[in-house]
């Protein structure tokens, strides 16, 4: 009887334990439904031609239109609303902010990690304070200086890139990673005549590798969908961003009357960063996981 009695509860138990498991999965795959479904739609629009979008009573989730109709939007979404200068000047923008930035923040970890200065921790914790300032006062003064009559840096990569290279959020993330590598690597390196550079570069930063990965695909994310300071600084056409033209697209009623051309626009835009999210997803999760836990 008692044999019998511990079946059962194990029965009731794998079942509830299955249907725990089935609810989990139908949560989450309903809440993925809903957070793609977007993006679906997007593609769905760009792949309609003018009339037949303009036509439906109520949206349609599939594309009847024909292949002409795709040639003409994606047509019309590079050349008329000229998205290929601004692409190539996103890239430009977010490829050597991301560059410079990687290197200013690697060897600003490294100080505050390994280093020892007088004022380090004064000088960190101001660092860490600068994260409480509204990102709105920081573009201000930043107008206010790159505007200044003796040396207006209007419409120019200099003005785009040089605000942007300096990250308090990630030099304090790669710092605690750094951290996390024993101080006994270090001094044993010393011992072995190694000096500190080459021990930031040789160590330091194989070891960090998927946090500095994660850290680039993050800025180039932020530089490839900033808008705020690149339309204070580009009143040129020639230095919009593919941001910026998208907005001018929209708020020149190219979006209001061309839909399936505006969706197009936006979903040549988005591909670049879903590639590399897909190419790089390993590596951000590593880095996330791995900055979660201490080592």
């Amino acid at each position: 009887m008692l044999e019998e009695d511990k079946k059962e509860a194990l029965r009731k138990a794998n079942i509830f334990k299955v249907l725990k498991y089935v609810g989990i999965y139908l949560f989450l795959t309903i809440w993925a439904i809903i957070v793609l479904f977007p993006f679906y739609y997007m593609i769905i629009t760009s792949f309609k031609s003018t009339n037949d979008f303009y036509n439906e009573i109520t949206p349609k989730l599939f594309a009847t239109s024909g292949f002409q109709a795709i040639i003409d939007n994606y047509n019309k979404a590079l050349f008329d609303y000229e998205l290929l200068q601004d692409i190539g000047n996103t890239l430009v923008f977010s490829l050597t902010t991301t560059f410079l930035m990687v290197i200013v923040v690697i060897l600003a970890a490294f100080a505050f990690a390994r280093l020892n200065f007088k004022g380090k921790n004064i000088l960190f914790t101001l660092f860490l304070a600068l994260m409480m300032i509204p990102n709105e006062l920081v573009i201000i003064t930043n107008y206010a200086t790159f505007t200044n009559s003796n040396f207006d840096l209007r419409n120019t990569f200099v003005a785009l890139i040089l605000p942007s290279i300096m990250s308090v959020f990630y030099i304090y993330l790669l710092r605690q990673n750094f951290m996390q590598v024993s101080d006994s690597i270090y001094y044993a390196a010393k011992v072995d005549g190694a000096s500190d550079l080459k021990y930031l570069i040789k160590i330091l930063i194989p070891l960090s590798k998927p946090t500095i990965i994660t850290i680039i695909v993050l800025k180039l994310i932020e530089t490839w969908n900033s808008y705020v300071w690149p339309r204070l600084m580009s009143t040129d056409s020639s230095y919009y961003l593919v941001s910026n033209v998208i907005e001018v697209i929209r708020s020149s009623g190219g979006g209001r009357d061309n839909i399936p051309g505006m969706m197009a626009a936006v979903c040549i835009v988005s591909l670049p960063l879903i590639i590399m999210f897909i190419i790089f997803r390993k590596q951000i999760m590593s880095g996330v996981s791995k900055n979660g836990t201490k080592g």
